[in-house]
Formats: C-alpha cells, structure tokens, sequence
C-alpha cells in the first residue's frame, strides 16, 4: 500500500478540464497508473504559479481545487477525498483510492487567515509554507538570505496546528524549517518531497541534523524520486540508497515517498522552466529517473528495495505505513466537511 506525498497532477487536471474542456482528465490520464502502480493515497498539491502572483493565485489554486473535486466527483465508486480518519479507514481497507488536498506555496491565503479556514472547508489538510522564493509568511529554500518565518507565518503556522492541518516544510529555507519546529505550537510536520543533502548537496534537500529533528518530531520524510534531488545520472538504486540514508538517520519509522513525477505534467502543459525552480544547469523540467518516470512505475522501486533487504513491517512502513500513521494522528474523525 503506497502514500505517494507529492504529486502535481492538479496542475494537468485543471489545464485540461478548464482550458480544453476535456470531460474527465483525471480518469483518462491519471488514475489507471495510479492503480497499477499500488498507490492508495496521492497527496495532491494545488500550486500558484509564479506568472499568476500575485492577484491571481486565489483564482489559480482555487481552478486546481475544483478539478480536485470533479476527480472524485466522477469516480465516486473507486476514490475518495481524505478529510478525516473514516475517510482514511476507508483507503487502508482497500475500499477507496485516496486523494487529499494540499498546498505547494501559501500565496493564496494572502494576508487573511480566515482563507485558510475556507479552505479547510473544501478539504485543505497539508500547506507547504513557500515554494523556493519568498512570500509573506516565510523564505524558501532558493533564498539567498535565507530568512526565516515572518509575524505572519507564526500567526499561520499556529492556526495550522490549531485546524490539524499538517506543514510540509518541502522547500522552505533552513531558517523556515528551524522557525517551524521551534514554533509552540508544534504542528504536525513532513517533508513531503525532498532527499539527503548527504548524498546529493542541493539546496532542497535535508542534512542530517534536519532528518534527526524529523524524526524526533515524529514526522516523515517522502523521498523525492526525481533528479533534482537525487543527481542528474540517478538510478533507482541512487533512490534506493537514499532511503537507506535515511533510515539510517532519522529511523525507518520517519520515512515515506514523495516521487514529485514532474514528466507527464510539464510535457501535458507545455512547460519550459522557470528561473526559480533550482534545476541544475542542462537539467529539464520534464527530468525523471531512468525507469521511474511516474507512479505505474512504483513496482520497480519496490523490488530494488525488497532486493536491498528492506522487508515486512520496516518495508510497509516506507511504502506508505508512516505517512498513514501521521495522518491519522491528526485529521479529524468527523468526516463532515
């Protein structure tokens, strides 16, 4: 049973339902390799577009939100939107394939935090604070300065905490991600797409001391099965070794997936790159992992790391058993809306 912790799909629905009027994009290009590829929860990130910022990202993300919605509308009898433990009791039966709103880039909120109630009603249930540059709540990861959390940031990450909407510190500076941790209200906390600086120095991915404060935390890690975190020549065996880092570190109870497969949405959309989305030079958008280009490929990670060892509980655990146990410490059991 795998929890996938990142994947832009939306981006691709919402293009194709709202730009195209195609009938039903999620169905005809994305849930069949969704099945074959054993994911029973896809995390699925609405993200506000730099060219849309900053008027337009309530617009844009709220477009991505609406197609998250017909996705399940259209497929009532094989997904569900995950909102609360019976909806997630529900996914780990085998009832439902899960699918559970995020936020890649708090942008949209602005400087009301009642929008983040609003969108807690439609089903919001993870933010991502930023997204490599800065906002007003908080520096990301591609800030020279690398600042930390503003007033306003607090004031959301404490209402986070107060909702039970769990922070993905995915591509927030280090002084982000130390503000995060240190905050009183201890909120919840993954990183939904990321790798060990340890093997691959980017500026997205975690030293050491981060994975340690992960897992102290009680928080997972999905690992980003992409080459930007991983290298430019990865393998699946580079992943592999990364989940191995990792386990390592911060504990295989604090390790999950986060394959952020960016091929199909960037070639579906027509995406060239974008100066803040720290891809190394000669590096691609549409870059993917020699036979790990998208979740129908999963069962190709598995076998590597069933041939590496990892095996019965410990294996379960990284495929999606942490990610499930985290969010089912925090959403709510009423599955009202």
């Amino acid at each position: 049973m795998i929890v996938d912790a990142h994947n832009d799909l939306l981006l691709e629905l919402a293009y194709r339902a709202h730009r195209r009027g195609e009938p039903d994009p999620f169905g005809a290009h994305w849930l069949a390799q969704l099945e074959s590829g054993g994911v029973a929860l896809q995390v699925c990130p609405a993200y506000p577009d730099r060219e849309r910022m900053p008027e337009g990202t309530l617009r844009e993300v709220l477009g991505q939100v609406a197609a998250f919605l017909q996705a399940v509308r259209d497929h009532t009898g094989r997904v569900i939107a995950v909102r609360s433990t019976v909806d997630l009791a529900r996914v780990e039966s085998g009832e439902r394939l899960g699918l559970l709103l995020a936020l890649e880039g708090a942008e949209p909120i602005g400087q009301d935090l009642w929008m983040l109630d609003l969108l807690w009603e439609l089903g919001l249930r993870m933010v991502g604070l930023t997204w490599n540059r800065r906002n007003q709540f908080a520096d990301g990861a591609g800030e020279p300065d690398g600042g930390g959390l503003s007033t306003l940031g607090r004031e959301l990450v404490a209402r986070c905490a107060e909702l039970g909407i769990v922070v993905d510190l995915a591509h927030a500076s280090e002084r982000t991600f130390w503000d995060v941790l240190e905050h009183p209200a201890e909120p919840a906390v993954v990183v939904s797409h990321a790798a060990c600086r340890a093997l691959h120095d980017h500026p997205r991915n975690l030293g050491d001391d981060q994975l340690v404060a992960v897992g102290a935390r009680g928080g997972v890690l999905g690992l980003m099965l992409h080459p930007v975190a991983l290298g430019a020549q990865a393998t699946i065996e580079h992943a592999v070794d990364q989940v191995d880092h990792a386990v390592e570190t911060m504990g295989a109870a604090h390790v999950g997936l986060g394959g952020d497969f960016t091929r199909q949405v960037v070639r579906a959309l027509g995406y060239d790159s974008t100066a803040d989305a720290l891809l190394p030079d000669g590096m691609a958008l549409d870059a993917a992992v020699d036979g790990l280009a998208g979740p129908g490929d999963y069962p190709r990670l598995v076998g590597a790391l069933e041939g590496r060892g990892y095996e019965g509980d410990r294996l379960a655990g990284i495929l999606g058993g942490n990610f499930l146990r985290l969010f089912r410490s925090v959403l709510p059991g009423d599955p009202s809306p």
